[in-house]
């Protein structure tokens, strides 16, 4: 055992220059190139973060524009939408006019052949009695002058 321990210390004895080395190559990794590291990841990191945060707003931008182009579209669909009823309305108008113009004139027409037909009635009936009364007096004339005749044979 005693060899053992003295082996182990002989170990410990040989090793006592490495472990230096060791700690001055580690020492220098902290005082040289830790440092730079350090600063090299955080500005990786901080343009990373930069880009995301751009991507972000560029997609939060989009998404505003798209929402403003739907609204945009929306409105014009709605104006489209009333022009479309305006015309109808002025079509339903305009033949509500039409209609009512046709059926005045219809109506004056009526009238102007009812007073056409009135009057022609009228001038008929003048026309019956001014021939009732001429046949009327044929007959007379006519009945008189057989009465005559066979009153002077």
């Amino acid at each position: 055992m005693e060899d053992t321990l003295k082996e182990i210390g002989e170990l410990l004895l040989s090793s006592v220059p490495t472990i230096i080395a060791l700690l001055i190559v580690w020492t220098a990794y902290r005082l040289i190139v830790h440092p730079r590291l350090q600063q090299v990841l955080a500005e990786r990191h901080t343009r990373t973060e930069g880009a995301m945060e751009q991507a972000r707003l560029a997609i939060a931008s989009a998404e505003e524009r798209t929402a403003e182009y739907e609204q945009r579209v929306r409105e014009a669909r709605g104006q489209i939408y009333k022009e479309q009823q305006a015309r109808r309305q002025q079509m339903l108008d305009e033949r509500q006019t039409t209609l009512t113009l046709a059926r005045q004139q219809a109506q004056e027409m009526v009238a102007s052949a009812r007073t056409a037909l009135d009057k022609d009635v009228a001038g008929a009936k003048a026309g019956l009695r001014d021939q009732a009364s001429q046949l009327a007096d044929q007959i007379i004339g006519t009945v008189l002058k057989s009465a005559a005749a066979a009153g002077g044979h």
